[in-house]
């Protein structure tokens, strides 16, 4: 029973302006329950960066007090980051069976399979977690299998919308759970936690069943191959190309590991039905007529190793583009990923391809709630206070305007950043502490080793490059016996352009002069000294600021 002194806190670890890294802990007492541990591609101003996972000090901090993991659905922005927390918590994880299957996956890949308990459950299960109830409900998104995820504690109820659309024509046939959503607004919601991904589109998004009719109608009109990149956990979309492959009388041939992960896994579970003699080797369809034939692949974020990106770059080892070719990008770019798309989309018009991408054609729709449907979601729950999740700050400002409208008093609406503790009651709500939070970079199998110094060194070398200044000294005297030595790494081409490295060369040799009148031996100071000249010279040149490295070896 609900109590209205009981208190229970919210806090976003990731997801809070940005696109990914979805992380939110409710802690009641001394227990602490996980929502999602998701991950965030890098942005152009991460060079060399895998991926960004949030930071998890907190949690390590009070891992006796973790009761387990509950995941919304299978996106990597939701369960990417899982393998990084397992690593440091031992924890339970609760999730429907396709969400399962792809963190198994990724458990898989760090041996952290065996040991972890997993729990399948299905939409309506309940779930005793100590001082909480967690009871899961369906709802649409862009893969199968996605839940809401309420959550009964002392103080009242939460409800986490995850990711969703209102989609009255599922693929699966199975519609968001309007009686649970509504049934929580009648027994009073305490606080709902909602999806702010399309807060600034008016009106409804599209069905998913609308893109299976536009794809059988191109597929019809395409007279040569016709080439589809979705995204490999895009289940529903996969069928739909499925389904129009097979009434136009077209085989499917898959490339990507990931692509060829998720259909097997989708297929094992029946999620997907694909005749066995549809599906044919890559390398077997230059056999067929190309009039006969579908090849499903990832890429549509233009990832420069996926398989669309390599064709539009002619570097894949069985397709080639050639003019009679149709292909389908059945996406659109998360952001920062618009350039790499936008690049390997003009790569394959200039190859001859006709290329249908976004939301043109209907060839692609989202699978985040729009601002009718996101009103839904609020009318059905009616929340005493609202916290929008899930997107940049000015989706999440968007979605507290439309909640304001539909009458949320001003000061139930809380945008607050990541790592802020918002503590509820039935009374108040109120900001009451902060803990650590922010990313963490992962550059190959390092995690957190690459810091905004390294990420501002890449970005200088990827700008102005690199000149090292290399000077030999006597140990006993401090004379400079060898160089100055000059040697340059994307700042000037050395061959042709030795009158400047003379110049270089003759600064360097009047700053090591000047250091010694004034008797300076410390290297680390000579090293300045050197630097900051060059430095001063280069700009003045070349209005140029390359990273500077001088090397001292004392002999």
């Amino acid at each position: 029973m609900t109590k209205n002194n009981e208190r229970v806190s919210i806090i976003q670890l990731g997801g809070k302006g940005v696109i990914g890294n979805n992380l939110i802990l409710i802690e009641y007492s001394d227990e602490i329950l996980v929502l999602d541990a998701g991950i965030m591609f890098p942005t152009d101003e991460m060079p060399g960066v895998d991926l960004v996972i949030p930071d998890m000090t907190y949690l390590k901090e009070n891992r006796d007090k973790v009761k387990a993991l509950l995941l919304s659905h299978g996106h990597l922005d939701h369960i990417g980051a899982i393998p990084y927390l397992l690593s440091e918590i031992s924890l339970p994880i609760y999730g429907t069976k396709l969400t399962i299957e792809f963190v198994k996956n990724k458990l898989k890949e760090k041996n952290l399979l065996k040991t972890t308990k997993i729990n399948i459950i299905k939409p309506r299960d309940k779930v005793e977690l100590g001082n909480f109830e967690a009871e899961f409900i369906n709802v649409n998104h862009s893969i199968p299998d996605a839940v809401a995820i309420s959550l009964n504690t002392p103080a009242g109820k939460i409800l986490y919308t995850g990711d969703f659309k209102i989609d009255q024509t599922p693929i699966n046939d199975e519609i968001t759970d309007f009686y649970k959503l509504a049934e929580l607004g009648e027994e009073g919601l305490l606080a709902l936690m909602s999806d702010s991904t399309n807060a600034e589109r008016s009106g409804y998004t599209d069905s998913e069943s609308t893109v299976g009719k536009a794809l059988e109608d191109k597929f019809m009109e395409a007279e040569g191959r016709i080439i589809v990149a979705t995204f490999s956990s895009h289940i529903h979309r996969i069928q739909q190309v499925i389904t129009a492959a097979k009434k136009t009388n077209r085989k499917i041939a898959v490339t990507g590991r990931s692509m060829v992960n998720s259909i097997e896994i989708a297929k094992r579970l029946n999620y997907i039905d694909l005749p066995p003699n549809m599906l044919m080797e890559l390398r077997k369809i230059k056999n067929l007529n190309p009039n006969e034939v579908v090849i499903l692949m990832t890429g549509s974020q233009g990832e420069p190793m996926a398989a669309l990106t390599r064709i539009s770059r002619g570097d894949h080892r069985h397709i080639q583009i050639n003019q009679n070719d149709t292909i389908f990008i059945s996406a659109t770019p998360i952001p920062g990923n618009e350039l790499s798309v936008s690049n390997t989309i003009n790569q394959l018009l200039e190859k001859g391809a006709e290329v249908s991408y976004g939301n043109e054609l209907d060839v692609h729709v989202s699978g985040h709630a729009q601002q009718e449907e996101l009103k839904l979601m609020l009318n059905l729950t009616k929340p005493k206070y609202f916290i929008p999740v899930h997107g940049e700050y000015r989706h999440l400002y968007h979605h507290g305007r439309i909640a304001k409208k539909l009458k949320i008093p001003e000061e139930n609406i809380f945008i607050i950043p990541n790592g802020v503790k918002l503590e509820l009651s039935a009374k108040e709500a109120k900001v009451t502490d902060e803990v650590q939070s922010g990313r963490i970079l992962v550059d190959g199998l390092g995690v957190g080793d690459v810091g905004n110094v390294v990420l501002n060194d890449r970005k200088t070398l990827a700008k102005d490059g690199m000149v090292i200044i290399m000077i030999t000294i006597e140990g006993e005297t401090g004379k400079v016996i060898a160089g100055p030595d000059i040697i340059s790494r994307g700042f000037i081409h050395m061959r042709t352009s030795q009158k400047l490295l003379a110049e270089i060369k003759k600064e360097v040799s009047k700053t090591l002069e000047k250091i010694s009148k004034e008797n300076i031996t410390e290297w680390s100071q000579i090293k300045y000294k050197i630097r900051n000249k060059l430095n001063d010279f280069l700009y003045h040149k070349l209005k140029r600021n390359p990273m500077i490295l001088p090397l001292i070896m004392e002999i």
